[in-house]
């Protein structure tokens, strides 16, 4: 089944930008681009270090069952340090807000992200929910509690 997910433009946005697509056959995620307000068109300037929270000018009514996950772009994240730091992002099926991507510039210059630019994918994921329960005990792994680095390092 393929889901759907119905697209609405918040007032003010540039309706001429492209809504989010996939680039190949075979991409997993689907582009989406930054429009920012008539009054803000110039785009942002991220300093190294910084975050910014860029309008993508579009709602979202997600299926029940499903989610939103916004990722980085491999390209913006190798030569340009810029990166999600929430990543990936979740948009869930009851959202109905406008939708925005954190970035962060990890890189060592200052970073423009100008109105239509491709800021980040989004992924359509089917979403499990879980019943949570009280046990007396957990059953008994061979990791047991080892936490961080326990399993050992790739070398």
């Amino acid at each position: 089944m393929t889901p759907l997910v119905w697209i609405e433009w918040v007032d003010g946005a540039d309706q001429n930008l492209p809504l989010p697509a996939y680039q190949t056959e075979g991409a997993a995620g689907a582009d989406i681009c930054a429009n920012f307000p008539a009054e803000a068109r110039g785009g942002v300037v991220i300093a190294p270090g910084a975050r910014a929270l860029v309008p993508t000018g579009l709602r979202m009514a997600i299926p029940v069952g499903f989610e939103v996950q916004i990722r980085p772009r491999s390209g913006l994240a190798l030569k340009h340090g810029i990166m999600l730091p929430n990543s990936p992002g979740t948009i869930d099926s009851d959202y109905r807000g406008a939708v925005g991507v954190i970035l962060l510039n990890a890189g060592d210059a200052p970073f423009t992200v100008a109105h239509g630019d491709r800021i980040a994918q989004i992924v359509v994921a089917p979403v499990l929910r879980a019943r949570f329960e009280l046990a007396d005990a957990l059953d008994q792994t061979a990791r047991g509690a080892g936490g961080f680095g326990s399993t050992g390092v790739a070398t």
